[in-house]
């Protein structure tokens, strides 16, 4: 039986140990800031609605199952994005709860939000009123489209962004073939670039109140982020002036680096230099290809694809996925299967990786997650909490962080502005 991390106490300090997250943010890009922050060692306490907490605990199925297999409230969605955080379910509608939230956040380092803008600021929790109240506060508010400009006003979600932002303009099958249009990333990528660039900021302005004592107003959208995210293929097009195409698995600026159909399947070639081509033109029985003047240079290759890839295709057929990821992998070429998700989780070295970890969970007794990619030799990422309950940890941060009582406690349960966990 795996070891749950929970039940193991931490060897290091974790690189943000002691600092305190109030994260008020919902489904993924906030909440993905805040795992991260929480990995790195930060107190996280996550703000929820009382009854029902995340929209995300309801996206399912599948459904976290506790140890008797019977399906919990919680969807397997919402484990995703929410380990290392206590859950403290608040109504901040209520001005007993907006209360609380302007005393959280005067002891806080760090706010995290994902409201439409302006709409805290009815509750006196927007920005400049919790600035003023703590002037060291880092206040980091995500929307779609950010807190300037025309569309300020708009709800943003990724599907649209992805759409809006150039992203599926570049996603899926040439226009001339079969099956063509634009198409989503498979994950909410663009919420997961931009809690990463949240996260960023997050700590840039950490480390900048180092420096001068004061907090600041932190404006992250989810379209600049995948503006941003647009890379070599938004450069092209700036750069080149010629408008990026849909290309399938094919790569704009090299060739070959794409899909090959094999024996029993399809494998992926990730040549990046001449030098790689020339060595798998020697495995494919070809070396008269990386003597070609028209296939010599990535140059040549980029502008003689459809020369190329043909004869590419008609020598990978003749060989298994394996049998050809054995032969180049023995001189060098990058090259690889198409996993599903099974198979990574089964794969060796995302095993001695340990991308797969489990902890202790109150309910289903231990939950398996993924692991965070950042290795750091000194502070080490952290796995303390499974994703809480809703709610598990509302009197135990109350008191920790603003000395209430039991009887104040008990009063802000009689006027439901509070709610702990029940089970």
């Amino acid at each position: 039986m795996k070891t749950a991390f929970s039940d193991v106490p931490p060897a290091q300090s974790a690189s943000l140990e002691g600092v305190k997250v109030l994260d008020l943010s919902r489904i993924l890009a906030g909440p993905w800031a805040g795992q991260l922050l929480g990995d790195l060692g930060a107190d996280v306490i996550k703000v929820e609605r009382p009854g029902a907490g995340d929209d995300t605990r309801s996206w399912g199925p599948p459904w976290l199952r506790d140890e008797s297999g019977q399906p919990t409230e919680d969807a397997a969605y919402f484990f995703s994005a929410n380990r290392n955080k206590r859950s403290l379910a608040i109504d901040i509608s209520t001005a007993q709860g907006q209360s609380l939230i302007r005393a959280l956040a005067c002891k806080a380092d760090v706010l995290l939000e994902n409201f439409k803008v302006g709409g805290l600021k009815a509750y006196g929790l927007d920005a400049a009123s919790l600035l003023r109240l703590n002037p060291q506060l880092i206040y980091a508010s995500i929307t779609g489209f950010g807190q300037t400009g025309p569309y300020a006003a708009r709800a943003g979600y990724d599907f649209l962004i992805q759409g809006m932002g150039g992203l599926m303009s570049v996603t899926g099958r040439h226009d001339k073939e079969e099956g063509a249009g634009p198409q989503k990333v498979g994950v909410a990528l663009t919420d997961i670039m931009t809690g990463l660039y949240t996260a960023v900021g997050v700590l840039a302005a950490l480390a900048d109140r180092t420096r001068t004592g004061k907090g600041q107003h932190i404006d992250v959208a989810l379209l600049d982020v995948q503006v941003a995210a647009l890379a070599n293929q938004a450069v092209n097009y700036l750069i080149g002036g010629t408008v990026p195409e849909r290309m399938g698995n094919a790569h704009p600026n090299i060739v070959p680096y794409q899909d090959f159909p094999t024996a029993d399947g399809d494998m992926i070639l990730a040549i990046g230099n001449d030098a790689q081509f020339a060595r798998f033109c020697d495995v494919a029985s070809h070396p008269e290809w990386a003597q070609d003047a028209r296939f010599s240079t990535n140059r040549g290759r980029v502008e003689n694809r459809a020369a190329l890839l043909p004869l590419i295709r008609q020598a990978t057929v003749f060989r298994t996925t394996q049998a050809w990821m054995e032969a180049l992998e023995r001189t060098g070429v990058p090259c690889g299967p198409i996993n599903r998700i099974d198979q990574v989780f089964d794969d060796p070295q995302v095993q001695a990786r340990q991308l797969q970890v489990t902890l202790s969970h109150p309910v289903a007794g231990t939950v398996p997650l993924v692991a965070n990619p950042i290795r750091l030799s000194e502070s080490p990422v952290q796995y303390r909490r499974a994703p809480p309950l809703l709610g598990q940890h509302t009197e135990e941060v109350l008191a920790e962080w603003l000395g209430l009582s039991e009887p104040d406690m008990q009063q802000l349960k009689d006027a439901a502005v509070i709610r702990s966990l029940i089970r």
